[in-house]
């Protein structure tokens, strides 16, 4: 048991899911998982104290592990953070596409985070309050052919994130979704120049790439319970790719 609000995040290791980690530890008793850098795990858990627990978010008995886990040994669940995601293993025309790297992208992306939330949300409806956040991308939609897997699976997200909110309101449980935009992370480093090229070139309205910060930022406001009359909103956090511009 602790005192201290209980926060789960899933794809913590690396990325954004670190950010948000690193944030989140320092008022938050941070629960960390990774699937497969146990590295970078342990280095997360030195720099800020963040219990790390191996979990495949695509695997329905690490998520009930994940949960039960973590109930019995803290008791309760205050917030849950949607992070995990994955890429297509290969970038390909959606003419070209195979359904064993659609299945995997998936399962991981969108089922797992959906199936997560439920047992989640049991626990907090139980408590009779709670937080949860799914970290989606301005992918959900923005067409991109090469990866019609990733873009899918954002899209599905975000109706999750309505979906949720509408149920658990009635139960003093606020669901949100986070939408970041180009960020710099290891998903992007391929094409990292040329993204920074563009966003110097317009793409972005604020001119550069978001970091891992500009994401953990506005789900420190979600966790302080500073959007707790809005649940169900999407805050932006793109660097203005979201507007249209005449």
């Amino acid at each position: 048991m602790t005192d201290r609000p209980v926060a789960i995040v899933t794809g913590a290791s690396r990325g954004i899911g670190r950010g948000i980690a690193l944030e989140l530890a320092r008022t938050h008793l941070v629960v960390a998982t990774y699937r497969g850098r146990h590295d970078a795990a342990q280095s997360l858990a030195a720099e800020c104290g963040a219990e790390i627990v191996q979990s495949d978010i695509g695997s329905a008995a690490d998520r009930e592990a994940l949960i039960s886990g973590t109930i019995s040994k803290y008791g309760r669940i205050d917030l849950l953070v949607n992070n995990a995601g994955i890429a297509p293993r290969e970038r390909k025309d959606i003419l070209e596409a195979t359904e064993d790297i659609y299945d995997e992208v998936l399962d991981t992306n969108l089922k797992g985070p959906y199936f997560l939330t439920q047992l989640a949300a049991r626990q907090m409806v139980k408590q009779g309050s709670g937080r949860i956040i799914f970290v989606t991308s301005i992918s959900a939609y923005t067409a991109s052919v090469m990866r019609g897997e990733y873009c899918i699976s954002k899209a599905g997200l975000s109706m999750a994130v309505q979906l949720w909110a509408a149920r658990l309101a009635p139960h003093n449980i606020q669901v949100f979704e986070v939408r970041p935009g180009i960020i710099r992370t290891d998903m992007i480093e391929k094409v990292r120049e040329t993204y920074e090229e563009k966003a110097r070139g317009g793409l972005l309205p604020q001119g550069r790439l978001g970091d891992p910060a500009d994401v953990a930022k506005p789900i420190r406001a979600i966790a302080e319970g500073l959007l707790d009359y809005g649940t169900g909103t999407v805050v932006n956090a793109d660097g203005g790719f979201h507007l249209r511009i005449l």
